[in-house]
This record gives structure tokens, C-alpha cells and sequence, in this order.
């Protein structure tokens, strides 16, 4: 998927959320938004929006000679969806179909995502897993866990932090023997790396390796060498989150898409509307696509 001049205003609002988040001094503020709004300008804006998302914040960190400005946000969305697993693993337990409602927990996990104009705060996730147990689940639960079945070899494609917990809770409900999980190569946006899978306890059911890379989705060319080979022998991909819809929705490979729509760029190229969850397999898009 590549990015449209109507992405451009969310690159800007990332830019200046860093920069409230991470500089504490105001002063500070207006120069290194001038030179953040400059890089987009300057950006190649052929590439998908992960891409892009990528330099920008690369920038942002060179910028706040920080390596991982979202150390404290990531943290408070651990620490809230750790004291919440508990009762979603019960509230797993006594539903009808267990499967679904796993995947229902981490897909809700996914609007924790500070990229995205439609995430939640830490604070309002407790109130927005109430939600998700009416909300239509829209695209091939049942194909996702055929594929499971049948598959020797899944990837488990991870995104956020805080997310991670609720991942956990789905991989429990599928063959974990057969999964690896990736993270993030390096800290980008609020995406989880290895330190974050620790906190969620995700190597003591599943192998947790990272991908090499610190883009906010997985361009393969942008990948190690050993992901690429683990992607390339793999009978099935989960890739939670929008950014790795973005970056695979092309790529012809044997993949299900776990996420909650949140641009309405994407709701258009996915066919579902913005808020919906949707647990797609993968599909080409048609040329005349928007």
C-alpha cells in the first residue's frame, strides 16, 4: 500500500506528538517540529506509509538523542494490560467460542497505538475491551484457525506494546508449537521489541526472535537475513496491526491479517469501516484500487 497525499497530515500529527511527548522544555518544541515537518517534505513518498513513518522517526530520535522516546509510554501500556490479563483470560474461558473471543482481546489490544489518530490511552483500554465482545468481527475466523491447523510453520508477526499481553492470550488458543513470534529490530513509534515480549511472558509459550528492523510494520528489504529466510519457509503468517497490512497486503505469501481499522485510507483498500475488527486473509488488490 503506498501512501496518498491524504496520509501526509498524520505524518505531521506523529511529528508533533513526538515532540510533546518526548521534549519537556516548550522552547525546544517549534524548532525541531520545523526540521521534523521538513524531513516529511524531503521524504520519497512513492514507499508505504511504514516507510515513511520509518524516516520520520529515525529523525525524531536523532533529533531528541534518544533511542527509544516511547520508553514511558510503552511501559504504562504494559504495566495497564498486564493487570488486565487475568480477567480477559477469564472472560476468554467462559465464552462460548473461546477462539474467537482470544482473537477478539488481541485485535482490541491493537488501538494501542500511538501512530494512529484513533488510539487509546493506557489509561481508557479497561473501558475499551468492554466494547469489543458487540463489536462485528468482520473477515475468516474460521479460515485463520483451518490455516493454523494445517500449517508446520507460523509466524506470528507482533506490533504494539501493551498489545503484546493480549497476543499471548490468542497464541494460547492456537498451535503454539508450531509458532514464532517477531518483534520489532529496534525501538520505533510504541511498537513492542524483545524487551517488551519479556514483560509478556511471550518466550515461555513461544520462540521470540526480532526482524532486524525498526520500521512500524515489516518491509521485508529492510529485514535481516534470517527473518527473510524465516518468512520465506513459513506455511503461515499472522501479522497483527495495521502497518504490517500495509507493508504485506502485496506480498503473495499465505498470510491473515489481525487488526483494527483505523485510517480511513485503509478501511477503503480492506473493504470494512474505520473501527472495525477484522481478521482478513491475504488478497491482491486490484489495480484500480483507491
Amino acid at each position: 500500500m503506498n501512501i496518498l497525499l491524504e496520509c501526509v497530515p498524520c505524518f505531521a500529527r506523529q511529528a508533533l506528538d513526538a515532540v510533546m511527548e518526548a521534549v519537556p522544555d516548550p522552547a525546544r518544541r517549534e524548532p525541531i517540529l520545523r526540521r521534523l515537518l521538513r524531513e516529511i517534505a524531503d521524504a520519497d513518498w512513492s514507499g508505504s506509509p511504514p516507510a515513511m513513518a520509518q524516516r520520520l522517526h529515525r529523525a525524531i530520535r536523532r533529533e531528541l538523542g534518544q533511542p527509544d522516546p516511547y520508553r514511558a509510554v510503552k511501559d504504562r501500556m504494559n504495566e495497564t494490560a498486564q493487570r488486565l490479563v487475568p480477567a480477559m483470560r477469564a472472560r476468554i474461558a467462559a465464552h462460548p467460542d473461546p477462539r474467537e473471543a482470544a482473537v477478539r482481546a488481541a485485535i482490541g489490544g491493537n488501538l494501542l497505538d500511538v501512530g494512529a489518530k484513533t488510539q487509546i490511552a493506557a489509561e481508557d483500554l479497561s473501558a475499551h475491551l468492554e466494547t469489543i465482545w458487540t463489536q462485528p468481527l468482520r473477515g475468516d475466523l474460521e479460515g485463520l484457525f483451518r490455516a493454523a491447523e494445517r500449517a508446520r510453520n507460523i509466524l506470528y508477526l507482533a506490533d504494539n506494546a501493551g498489545e503484546i499481553f493480549f497476543d499471548r492470550l490468542l497464541i494460547e488458543q492456537l498451535p503454539a508449537e508450531k509458532i514464532t513470534v517477531f518483534m520489532r529490530g529496534a525501538p520505533v513509534l510504541n511498537d513492542a521489541t524483545l524487551a517488551d515480549a519479556e514483560s509478556a511472558g511471550l518466550p515461555e509459550i513461544a520462540p521470540v526472535l526480532d526482524n532486524g528492523s525498526d520500521a512500524p510494520g515489516t518491509i521485508l528489504e529492510d529485514c535481516s537475513r534470517d527473518f527473510r529466510d524465516w518468512f520465506d519457509r513459513a506455511d503461515l503468517i499472522i501479522a497483527k496491526g495495521q502497518g504490517n497490512y500495509e507493508t504485506l497486503s502485496d506480498v503473495d505469501r499465505n498470510i491473515f491479517f489481525l487488526f483494527t481499522v483505523k485510517c480511513p485510507l485503509v478501511a477503503r483498500r480492506v473493504g470494512e469501516p474505520v473501527g472495525s475488527l477484522v481478521v482478513k486473509p491475504r488478497q491482491v488488490e486490484s489495480e484500480d484500487s483507491p
